[in-house]
């Protein structure tokens, strides 16, 4: 698939010269990137490029030892991860613990009460708030679990459980999305779904993917941040990404982990 580049537009999530040091090392080092409105961005590097440092500070849950981070136009640098959700930035988690002993709808049902402000009434029966049960029988479509809704999140599939971990995120009807490796641990026979239902996320909603798996980047975004060793190296669309020789030197120097790394 093709998309249009971003070149232009509305920023809607701004990193200023991050910098973050743990004692003398430097992992996240003088880092600015702008994700634009209804973007679909990858941020991409290999092994120790520190992306997941960067969406830590994204997030709140690192605080930068030196720069800012601005959502729409609000400087939210100090804010805590509830606040920025709150705010409209979300990161897809891990539920494997969380969320164990519970199903897809029950699952959902909490998460959609929690956004509407309903808080613990999320237990009673679904039928008691028709928002929250439309609300929940739309994102079960759409994430292709409505046959597994009622078991527990333990006993199902891999991409299931990644499938439930996005429609989680789409519950909280955020407008930055961070899509934190969609893909990973997923067999290949459980691959298809999972990339069609990413593919087909809202368009209103500004996406920065975090990925090693590079078909995946390629037919998903259309703007693209390359970090290594803590640093921005490049980033542009994705033909210039591509034929970029200083990419293609870092994952070469690195073999495998251009793809897995």
């Amino acid at each position: 698939m093709t998309h249009p580049a971003p070149l232009s537009g509305t920023t809607v999530l701004s990193a200023q010269h991050l910098v973050m040091r743990f004692g003398g090392i430097t992992a996240t080092d003088n880092v600015s990137l702008e994700l634009k409105k209804g973007a679909r961005h990858a941020l991409i590097g290999p092994n120790g490029a520190g992306k997941t440092t960067l969406i830590n500070l994204l997030t709140g849950v690192l605080q930068p030892t030196e720069g800012r981070i601005v959502l729409e136009g609000e400087d939210i640098t100090a804010l805590a991860p509830h606040q920025r959700v709150r705010r409209g930035m979300v990161r897809t988690f891990q539920i494997n613990q969380l969320f164990d002993a519970l199903t897809p709808l029950q699952t959902l049902a909490l998460t959609v009460s929690q956004h509407l402000g309903l808080g613990a009434r999320w237990w009673q029966p679904l039928g008691r708030s028709r928002e929250v049960s439309q609300r929940c029988e739309a994102l079960l479509a759409q994430f292709h679990l409505t046959e597994v809704m009622n078991q527990p999140t333990r006993v199902l599939a891999y991409g299931k459980r990644r499938l439930l971990e996005i429609a989680i995120a789409l519950a909280c009807e955020p407008r930055v999305l961070l899509l934190d490796e969609p893909v990973a641990g997923v067999p290949a026979g459980e691959r298809e779904e999972l990339l069609q239902t990413v593919a087909a996320l809202p368009a209103d909603v500004s996406i920065l993917l975090i990925e090693h798996d590079m078909d995946l980047v390629f037919s998903f975004a259309s703007f693209m941040t390359v970090l290594v060793n803590g640093a921005l190296l490049t980033e542009g669309v994705p033909e210039q990404i591509a034929n970029d020789p200083r990419v293609k030197a870092v994952y070469l120097g690195h073999g495998e982990e251009a793809q897995h790394g």
